[in-house]
């Protein structure tokens, strides 16, 4: 198998394994202890931080890490889901909007579901959990008028990319984490019609179907989504973690 998939269900290597599927890649997956405390020695040599997901290229045996490093050596490897370097504007295009998933909204997300890294008191997390739900929103708000400038189906001008998968999985997570009030709900995100399109356009492709159902995921996966994954705990709080 030409890769090798680290993944826990329902975490961030499912951008991964949709990237994965859609370019019709072999791969064979390994999965690892939900916690980040319970995985060994041997995942902490492929990824210091300990974070998934992680993908071997077996090819030329190394690890790769970070969501939206592993999406554009895919996508560069193989040729496929991004515009080539030889379309300059479709390529710089592609670029900023790739980054911005990961250092923006793919950040303002994990933030919330880990508030309490993010503060010394305890009292602190409401208000913070408050201004990155808006920032949250405010993002979609922009991305959803980015498609509605161009009027295709896709996030980009340029057609279907990878972007268009690490956003899918952005959303999904807005919805579920945190638990409860703080989280972005359907009707928000059903308000924002040119985003919704493309949710429905991702959610009926085969090789997300293929993906979700190797992931134990079931039901609309974007929209009015639903996790089998129990509420996780806070960690103490101001805790020192990578």
């Amino acid at each position: 198998m030409p890769y090798t998939l680290y993944f826990s269900p329902d975490s961030a290597n499912i951008v991964v394994r949709m990237a994965l599927e859609e370019m019709g890649l072999a791969y064979r997956d390994r999965e690892v202890p939900r916690k980040r405390v319970d995985r060994d020695d041997a995942f902490m040599r492929l990824n210091p931080r300990g974070l998934l997901p992680v993908l071997i290229d077996e090819d030329e045996d190394f690890a790769l890490f970070e969501t939206g490093a592993i999406l554009l050596y895919l996508a560069d490897k193989h040729g496929q889901l991004a515009p080539p370097a030889t379309e300059p504007k479709a390529r710089g295009t592609f670029l900023k909007w790739l980054f911005m998933l990961s250092n923006t909204l793919h950040a303002d997300l994990a933030i919330r579901f880990y508030p309490e890294r993010y503060v010394v008191e305890d009292g602190e997390i409401d208000q913070l959990l408050l201004a990155t739900r808006k920032r949250v929103h405010g993002h979609l708000q922009m991305i959803d008028d980015i498609i509605a400038s161009h009027g295709g189906d896709w996030f980009l001008e340029s057609g279907h990319s990878v972007c268009d998968i690490y956003l899918g999985c952005c959303v999904r997570w807005a919805q579920i984490y945190p638990v409860g009030d703080e989280a972005i709900d359907s009707a928000e995100v059903k308000a924002f019609a040119n985003l919704t399109r493309l949710l429905g356009n991702l959610q009926e492709r085969p090789s997300v179907e293929r993906a979700l159902a190797r992931e134990g995921i079931a039901g609309n996966a974007f929209i009015d989504v639903t996790t089998h994954l129990p509420a996780r705990k806070r960690d103490t709080i101001g805790a020192d973690m990578p």
